[in-house]
């Protein structure tokens, strides 16, 4: 007998396990021909991007570079003027997730825990610090399950309805920003550049039909110092990007994961119309990696049988991961940092920079708690006349509670944060800083499901009945679908021979007359 299987293709992905680990960078590096000695270091900015991951057994290789910009005092015969430096370092390391596979799907950050610079001598200096790696594997599966069965004429299915973050779509979509900044006349024009920042905020993502639409700000800010001066100053701008990526299946009912991540910069200084050198270039490449997910409710077949065929339902069991929530939210880190009787006392703020870091996440009953750091960069004027600019990083702790009503603490978590506001001022001989702070909060739960993927038609004849009628008394556990499918009748003549109002109580104890019992 020929039979004909419809099947349902759903593409999903399962979690394999998620780790971190921490890299240790030490590097030492020559001050270029070009800028003075070094008399004091002000800070160091450490920026990271991975580079590549290699998936192996139980373990993740991750290689990427690191930036150094560091600031420092110079010494010289006429002034102590504030100069930059870039250098670039690569950094590999492993992440050990037990279960993983070459050809599973990896998700890689990288950002800095700890960095400090030191002085070697007066034309060497040294940094280090530690980078903080975290990894988590995805498996990419596939369910082919059985929808149907035609060509074996009557038969009888029992469907239940079930649940899957179904994956529709990916797209990588470039938002590209781009500034000229002009320096204003009333003050000086450029000598140098000494440091730039880009922050990737106030982030909307739109599904409409086949397309996502995204849009955020790239709040630049740069750091330089005047011609003919040693003062510093600063000058922001706060740039729209906008990007569109096809998606064929896409609809404004779906979920979906956004990362964005600056992926390439360029600056530069340019004259204006009078030949002054008054123009920052910026020229930046912010990507946007989207995914797409469906929570598909499915009447799917859980069992089946045929009164004249003998069939065979071969099932298989997958371990899926479900999303239960998905949560978007604002908290604040806020603390003033008190200056130390070596530094210089601060007159004023020129920069203030930060990363957000998540450093511990839990989920108790309908809640999860994120706990945090912002590591705020804030260079500041002073009234010192030997060490007018000074810098200090200081860790600003921020917590925050999110409701997910129905979260358990079984269930896992993922979430990231990101600088949406940072600012610094002097208060009283101490700075100030205030950083808003968004949240992105996932929260899953792993789920085993059995679905058909065969059915065959076993050779033989299949039990004949008797016209008899047998008298069954319910048992514990029993469903009218068991009791049809073990008397090779249905449900539907169950329900006409005993007149049942209601199939789905079934009293234990009670009497069913079954019509047309197999002989044994």
């Amino acid at each position: 007998m020929s039979i004909e299987l419809l099947k349902e293709n759903i593409d999903y992905e399962q979690r394999i396990g998620q780790n971190t680990s921490d890299t240790v960078v030490k590097e030492e590096y020559i001050i270029p021909d070009t800028q003075p000695d070094v008399k004091e270091i002000l800070t160091v900015d450490a920026k990271t991007n991975i580079l590549n991951t290699d998936i192996m057994q139980d373990k993740v290789y991750v290689e990427g570079n690191i930036e150094f910009n560091v600031l420092y005092l110079g010494r010289g015969d006429e002034t102590n003027a504030v100069c930059g430096v870039t250098y670039t370092s690569k950094f590999t390391n492993y992440v050990d997730i037990i279960g993983c596979e070459h050809d599973m799907r990896c998700a890689a950050k990288a950002y800095v825990e700890h960095m400090e610079c030191n002085i070697v001598n007066e034309r060497k200096i040294s940094v280090e610090g530690i980078v903080k790696l975290e990894a988590e594997i995805n498996k990419p599966c596939k369910i082919d399950m059985v929808s149907d069965v035609l060509g074996i004429g009557e038969i009888q299915f029992l469907k239940k309805q079930t649940k899957l973050d179904k994956i529709i779509g990916k797209s990588s979509i470039d938002l590209i920003a781009k500034s000229n900044m002009l320096v204003p006349m009333d003050k000086p024009q450029v000598d140098e550049i000494l440091k730039f920042n880009i922050n990737v905020h106030k982030k909307q993502v739109k599904v409409l039909e086949g397309k996502v639409q995204v849009e955020a700000f790239a709040y630049v800010d740069v750091l330089y110092r005047d011609k003919g001066s040693v003062d510093i100053n600063s000058i922001s701008d706060d740039v729209l990007i906008t990007g569109e990526g096809k998606i064929d299946e896409a609809d404004p009912s779906l979920d979906y994961e956004a990362n964005f991540g600056v992926d390439a910069s360029e600056i530069s200084l340019k004259e204006d119309d009078l030949g002054e050198k008054r123009i920052i270039s910026i020229d930046a490449l912010v990507k946007c990696d989207m995914k797409l997910i469906k929570k598909e409710e499915m009447n799917i077949v859980d069992d089946a049988y045929s009164p004249q065929t003998n069939l065979k339902l071969q099932k298989q069991d997958y371990d899926v991961n479900m999303l239960f929530d998905h949560v978007f939210s604002e908290t604040m880190a806020k603390e003033n940092i008190e200056i130390s009787e070596e530094d210089p006392v601060p007159v004023d703020t020129i920069m203030a920079n930060g990363k957000a870091i998540v450093t511990d996440k839990k989920i108790v009953e309908n809640k999860v708690v994120i706990d945090g750091v912002v590591n705020a960069n804030v260079v500041y004027k002073t009234s010192d006349a030997e060490k007018y600019v000074y810098a200090v990083n200081e860790e600003v702790p921020f917590n925050s509670t999110i409701d997910v009503p129905g979260a358990k603490i079984d269930m896992i978590c993922n979430a990231d944060a990101y600088i949406e506001n940072i600012e610094a001022t002097v208060e009283a001989g101490t700075i100030s800083v205030k950083a808003i702070v968004d949240l992105d909060v996932k929260v899953s739960y792993n789920e085993h499901k059995e679905f058909i993927v065969d059915v065959l038609a076993l050779e033989g004849e299949m039990p004949k009945k008797k016209a008899s009628i047998t008298i069954y008394i319910v048992q514990k556990g029993d469903s009218l679908w068991k009791i049809a499918k073990r008397y090779c009748t249905t449900v539907e003549n169950i329900i006409k021979a005993n007149k049942l109002d209601n199939p789905d109580e079934l009293p234990i104890g009670d009497k069913l007359l079954i019509p047309g019992r197999i002989v044994i």
